[in-house]
């Protein structure tokens, strides 16, 4: 059993709704106590753990700060990184107990190219291989291979090797069910199982432009019990 199991959710400045509702989905059907914390960009700068520029083909803030993980936890234990996009509507702990340790990182290995051209609020939409994989990952922050992950190589390599997991080979990199990494728009129930999260990659209900977008009103809903909390 995983002794208390650390969540990081992306911040975005940006998306400040997002990541407060995503949270509160969390803990609401965690039947373990959590500890979830932010990647706030601004405040791993200020540490000094994080010094990497703005990067203009970034779409969030936290594009690259997810890779510290394993770094900030002293590459001990598990924890789970996730975009603050994401609506949980099942118990985080299942994705606890599928810990394998002979994986570095386990994560849904999404096979498919995006539609839109643009995302979010008019980000442009990029295509590369393993696209959203990292956007959930089951960190096995003790294993050997993520230990090449520190925080020079996080501060300086590509988003194209990091966000490939180029620091592993194939065999150390498990599979979770997209049930887990639900891309809203693209996933159809029950065609492809029953989302247990949510994923909003293209646009949430808290842009304008997505008000509409399927499972909107789940979303919606959590804000309302989020704020009346």
């Amino acid at each position: 059993m995983i002794i208390k199991p650390k969540i990081y959710i992306g911040y975005d400045s940006r998306e400040k709704i997002a990541s407060s509702v995503c949270k509160y989905s969390i803990k609401k059907r965690a039947s373990i106590n959590v500890c979830i914390k932010y990647l706030n960009r601004k405040k791993l700068i200020n540490k000094k753990k994080f010094k990497r520029k703005e990067d203009r083909l970034s779409s969030t803030e936290f594009t690259f700060t997810r890779f510290l993980v394993p770094y900030l936890e002293n590459y001990k234990g598990w924890s789970i990184f996730c975009d603050c996009d994401f609506l949980f509507i099942d118990d985080i702990k299942k994705i606890f107990k599928l810990a394998d340790a002979k994986y570095a990182i386990m994560c849904v290995k999404h096979k498919y190219k995006p539609k839109n051209k643009m995302k979010m609020d008019g980000k442009k939409q990029l295509i590369y291989p393993r696209k959203n994989w990292s956007s959930l990952i089951l960190w096995n922050c003790g294993h050997p291979e993520n230990k090449k992950l520190t925080k020079k190589l996080v501060n300086t390599e590509s988003g194209k090797y990091l966000h490939r997991f180029g620091w592993l080979k194939n065999k150390y990199i498990g599979e979770i069910s997209k049930e887990w990494n639900w891309l809203v728009g693209l996933y159809k129930s029950p065609r492809d199982g029953n989302p247990k999260a949510l994923h909003f990659t293209e646009g949430g209900p808290w842009f304008d432009n997505y008000k509409n977008t399927e499972y909107a009103c789940k979303w919606l809903l959590e804000r309302e019990k989020y704020f009346k909390k």
